[in-house]
C-alpha cells in the first residue's frame, strides 16, 4: 500500500548532529531566541552541530514548559536552528549580526 502523505517539505532540513564540533573563529551571525514566540517545543535542539539550546530555567518564568535559550558564547552561526524552527514550528529564533549582538547585549563574543 502506497503512503498517503506527502513528506516532501522535510527535505531541506537537515539529520540531527552526529558528532559534536566547536567554534574555530567568532560567527558573522549568531542565533537569538524571542523567548515571547518560543513554546518550548525543543525541535531545534536535536539539530544543533554545537549542541549550544538548552531549555531556560522553569523558575525564571514559573510555566511548565519553558522556552529554549542559546549558549552564545558557543553559537557558530550556522543557521540550521532558525530554519528548523521556521520549519517546523513558530518562526522564533532569528539570526543576527554578531557585531549587532556584541552591541544590544553588551558582550564580546570569543571565536
Amino acid at each position: 500500500m502506497a503512503n498517503k502523505f506527502n513528506y516532501d517539505h522535510y527535505k531541506t532540513i537537515p539529520e540531527p548532529a552526529e558528532k559534536v564540533n566547536f567554534k574555530k573563529k567568532k560567527p558573522k551571525l549568531i542565533a537569538v531566541v524571542d523567548e515571547d514566540n518560543c513554546t518550548g517545543c525543543q525541535v531545534c535542539v536535536p539539530f544543533c552541530p554545537v549542541d549550544c539550546i538548552e531549555p531556560i530555567p522553569e523558575e525564571k518564568y514559573g510555566i511548565p514548559i519553558p522556552p529554549v535559550q542559546v549558549r552564545h558564547d558557543e553559537c557558530i552561526g550556522c543557521q540550521i536552528c532558525a530554519k528548523v524552527c521556521t520549519k517546523l514550528t513558530w518562526d522564533a529564533i532569528r539570526m543576527i549580526k554578531t557585531e549587532a549582538f556584541e552591541d544590544i547585549y553588551d558582550m564580546t563574543l570569543s571565536g
